[in-house]
C-alpha cells in the first residue's frame, strides 16, 4: 500500500544510467533557478519605497539613482558569478570558493548561511505567495499557515519527481510572469511617451528634499538590493545543466542577470513616475498595473502570475539547497544521507528535510514571515562577500590571463557586498542579531560533525586500528517469559550455534511464580540451564541488565563473548503490534549500546 502511494506520488525508479537524462537544457534551468531572483521583482522596489516614504513622497526620485546602485551590484555580481561558474565547474558556489580560497571556517560560514538562506527562501516564497492568494479570497485568510503547508508539500512532491519533471511544471507560471510584467511595463512606458499619465504625479529628479541623510539612502540601497537574492543559485548547480555544464550555466546566469534588470528598473521607473507609495493593503506592483489597466483581464492576469512566482520563487532552494547539502556532506561536515540519491535520481534527502524545516518554520512564525527578509537577505550577502574576497585571493595567488580585469570585477562586487552586508547589520540589527548567534552554532556543529566522522574512520580503519581481540567462546543468554513456541523457537537456535553454555532467563515478580515455572522447566528443557531473577519493582530491565553485565565481566576474563538472543513473536498484520507489550525491543534498545554484548532478535511468524 504504502510503496504503491509512493510510485504514485514520486514516480517509477530511475537507473543510475539514466542520470543524463534528469539534467537541465537552459529554458528549464532558468525558469527553476531564476525564480528566485525574478519573483524579487515583487518586493524589491516596494522595499525603497518603504524606507524613502520615511522621509517622504517627495524623496521617491532617489529610487532611481538608488536603483541605478542596486543595478551596478547586479551587474558585478553576475559578472562574478560568471568567473566562478568556470573557475569552479563543479558547483559549490560560495561555499566552495571561499573554503578553497579563505580558508575552512569561511568557507562553512559561507555554506551555512546559503543552508538557513535556502529555508528562508521557501518559508518567505510561500508565505508571500499564500497572502497573495488569501488577498484575492478573504475568506481563507484564517487559512493562512495550512495553505502554505499544502504548497511546500507540493512543491517537495513535484521536486522528488525529479529536476525535469519540476522543471517541466514551473517553467510556464515563471515565463508567463516575465511576460506579464514585460506587458505591463511596455504598456505603462507608452502611457508615459503618450502623455496619458500626468507628470505632476511625481516630484522631478533633482528636487530638494528636507531631511534625507546618506544613512537612509544607504538602508534604501541595502532594502532594495534584496532584490539580488538567489542570484548565487546557478552557480551552485552546475552539476544540473547538460553538458558542457558550465558553459550552459554562464549563458543563463547572464540571461536571468538581463531579465532582472530589465523587470527591476522599469518597475521603479513606473512605481516613480506614476507617483506609487507603498500601502499595506496593496502591493507597488498591484497600484501600476491598476493605473495602467484598471481592474481587468490583464490586472488579475499579472496579480495571478505574481502570486504563482513569489509561490515558485521557494522551487529556486529545491535546486540549490541539495547540491549544496552534497558538497558539505561529501566534506563530512553535515549528515552522509545527503550524499545518497533517492528513486528519481535526485538528492531527496536534503529536498526532504527543507521540506519539513520549511513547514516548521511557517507553522513558527504563524505564516507572517515577513520580518524574516532582512534575515534572509542578510544570510545571502554574507556569502556574496565571502566568495568575491575568495575569487580575489584565487586571482592574486594564480595570476592567470587577464587577472587584473577579473580582480577589478571581483573587488567591485566584494567592497559592495560587503557595504550591503554592513548596512543591514547597522540599520535592522533588531532583525538580523540572530546571524551572529546561529552562524557560530552552526560552524561548532559542522565542526563537530567531522570529528565525529574522522574517529569514526579512524577506529574502523583495519591499518590503523588495534588488532581485534581473539574470541575463546560464547555464551548465550535467552531471556525467557514462559513456555511458549516463541521461546522454543529461540532455544533451538541457540542450540544450533556452537557455543559453550546456553543461559535461559526468567525475571518473576512473584515468589511463587519462580518455584512454579522452575518446575516446568526442569521437565521441558532440562539440558538448558535456567536462572530466575526476582524483581522487587516490576522490572524486567534493570534485574536482566544486572546479570548480563555480571556475565559479561567473567566471561571477558577467559576472552569470551555474551550473546543474548531476544525472541520476539511478528504479528500477522503490523497493527496488531500495538495490542502487545514491546518488551524485546526495549531490552534490545538498551543491550546495544553494552560495549561487548551481542544482541540477537529472533522472530516467530504468527500465522493467524
Amino acid at each position: 500500500m504504502i510503496s504503491a502511494i509512493k510510485r504514485f506520488l514520486i514516480g517509477r525508479p530511475l537507473k543510475s544510467t539514466e542520470l543524463g537524462e534528469q539534467k537541465l537544457n537552459k529554458k528549464k534551468a532558468l525558469a527553476i533557478l531564476s525564480s528566485d531572483a525574478l519573483s524579487s521583482v515583487a518586493y524589491g522596489p516596494e522595499q525603497i519605497l518603504l524606507v524613502l516614504f520615511t522621509i517622504s513622497t517627495v524623496a521617491f526620485w532617489y529610487s532611481i539613482p538608488i536603483a541605478i546602485g542596486v543595478l551596478i551590484l547586479l551587474l558585478a555580481l553576475i559578472l562574478s558569478y560568471r568567473q566562478i561558474i568556470f573557475a569552479y565547474p563543479h558547483g559549490g558556489g560560495a561555499y566552495v570558493v571561499s573554503k578553497e580560497n579563505l580558508g575552512v571556517n569561511p568557507g562553512l560560514i559561507a555554506g551555512g548561511s546559503l543552508l538557513v538562506d535556502y529555508i528562508l527562501t521557501v518559508a518567505v516564497s510561500v508565505s508571500a505567495g499564500t497572502d497573495a492568494i488569501t488577498s484575492a479570497f478573504p475568506n481563507l485568510h484564517s487559512y493562512n499557515v495550512l495553505i502554505a503547508c499544502i504548497l511546500v508539500m507540493f512543491l517537495t512532491i513535484l521536486n522528488l519527481r525529479g529536476i525535469t519533471e519540476s522543471a517541466t511544471v514551473l517553467a510556464y507560471p515563471v515565463y508567463l510572469f516575465v511576460l506579464a510584467l514585460f506587458i505591463l511595463i511596455g504598456v505603462g512606458i507608452y502611457h508615459i511617451v503618450t502623455g496619458s499619465v500626468s507628470p505632476d504625479l511625481h516630484a522631478p529628479i533633482g528636487t530638494p528634499v528636507t531631511g534625507i541623510t546618506l544613512f537612509l539612502l544607504l538602508k534604501a540601497f541595502a532594502s532594495g538590493s534584496s532584490a539580488l537574492t538567489g542570484v548565487e543559485a546557478i552557480s551552485n548547480a552546475i552539476p544540473n545543466f547538460k553538458d558542457p555544464g558550465p558553459k550552459n550555466a554562464a549563458k543563463t546566469l547572464m540571461a536571468m542577470g538581463i531579465l532582472l534588470a530589465i523587470l527591476f528598473s522599469g518597475i521603479i521607473y513606473l512605481a516613480y513616475y506614476f507617483g506609487i507609495s507603498p500601502k499595506v493593503e496593496e502591493t507597488v506592483v498591484s497600484q501600476i498595473a491598476s493605473e495602467t489597466f484598471g481592474r481587468n483581464f490583464m490586472y488579475f492576469f499579472i496579480q495571478g502570475t505574481t502570486a504563482l512566482i513569489l509561490v515558485l520563487a521557494a522551487n529556486t532552494g529545491y535546486s540549490a539547497f541539495p547540491l549544496l547539502a552534497f558538497n558539505l556532506a561529501k566534506d563530512k561536515y553535515i549528515a552522509r544521507m545527503f550524499t545518497i540519491r533517492g528513486d528519481r535520481l535526485g538528492y531527496s534527502n536534503g529536498i526532504i528535510f527543507l521540506g519539513v524545516a520549511s513547514i516548521l518554520l511557517i507553522i513558527a512564525f504563524e505564516g507572517q514571515t515577513e520580518q524574516l527578509i532582512p534575515l534572509y537577505a542578510v544570510g545571502v550577502f554574507i556569502p556574496f562577500t565571502l566568495s568575491q574576497t575568495g575569487m580575489l585571493v584565487k586571482w592574486i595567488r594564480e595570476k592567470p590571463k587577464g587577472w587584473i580585469v577579473k580582480l577589478i570585477v571581483n573587488l567591485v562586487g566584494a567592497l559592495i557586498s560587503f557595504l550591503v552586508m554592513l548596512t543591514f547589520f547597522i540599520t535592522k540589527f533588531g532583525q538580523v542579531w540572530p546571524v551572529l548567534i546561529f552562524l557560530p552554532m552552526l560552524v561548532f556543529i559542522f565542526h563537530r560533525i567531522k570529528n565525529h566522522y574522522e574517529a569514526v574512520g579512524n577506529q574502523l580503519r583495519i591499518t590503523t586500528c588495534e588488532p581485534a581481540t581473539p574470541i575463546e567462546g560464547n555464551v548465550i543468554i535467552v531471556p525467557v517469559a514462559g513456555i511458549t513456541h516463541v521461546v522454543e523457537n529461540s532455544l533451538n537456535y541457540a542450540k544450533s550455534l556452537s557455543a559453550d553454555q546456553i543461559i535461559a532467563v526468567y525475571v518473576s515478580f512473584e515468589r511463587k511464580d519462580e518455584k512454579a515455572f522452575e518446575e516446568k522447566w526442569k521437565k521441558w528443557q532440562p539440558d538448558v540451564r535456567l536462572v530466575t531473577l526476582h524483581s522487587h519493582y516490576r522490572s524486567i530491565i534493570q534485574p536482566l541488565t544486572k546479570f548480563i553485565d555480571i556475565v559479561e565481566h567473567k566471561a571477558s576474563e577467559s576472552n569470551y563473548r555474551v550473546t543474548v538472543l531476544i525472541p520476539q513473536f511478528i504479528p500477522k498484520k503490523s497493527w496488531h503490534n500495538i495490542l502487545h507489550n514491546q518488551s524485546s525491543l526495549l531490552i534490545r534498545a538498551i543491550l546495544l549500546y553494552r560495549r561487548d554484548v551481542i544482541v540477537t532478535t529472533v522472530p516467530f511468524h504468527l500465522k493467524e
